[in-house]
């Protein structure tokens, strides 16, 4: 029997679930939810893996597979021209999602609970 997946923790939805290119866009990409959380952690965000495993709660092994599989997919519907659909995933929402969300000062960070935010102002451990 499978071991079971363990769930990544994600820090909000995506505010726009797809993306679509000018023109015929009949094939689809499909990027899962953990899929996207890497790539705006280490790409938009500049975390490392090591940082992103520790805030999505994995390990950086499992962070290195998800980046690559995220990276190849995005790069197919650029590409190829293919629509980009962001949805599913074994995924949890962070539990202080509300008090920071770890998006770099979009709230005030006074509850870090993980102390990963690079702009947290309490945030010593960085």
């Amino acid at each position: 029997m499978a071991r079971p997946k363990k769930p990544r923790r994600i820090c909000a939805y995506p505010k726009t679930m797809g993306f679509r290119p000018f023109g015929d866009y009949a094939d689809v990409v499909d990027l899962s939810l953990d899929e996207y959380e890497v790539m705006r952690l280490m790409d938009t965000l500049g975390y490392s893996q090591e940082e992103c495993a520790k805030q999505m709660d994995v390990a950086r092994s499992t962070i290195a597979a998800i980046y690559e599989s995220a990276r190849l997919k995005t790069a197919d519907a650029i590409i190829n021209g293919k629509s980009l659909v962001i949805h599913g995933g074994d995924v949890e929402l962070c539990k202080s999602y509300t008090l920071c969300c770890h998006r770099c000062g979009q709230k005030a960070c006074t509850n870090c609970e993980h102390g990963t935010n690079p702009q947290c102002k309490d945030n010593v451990t960085r």
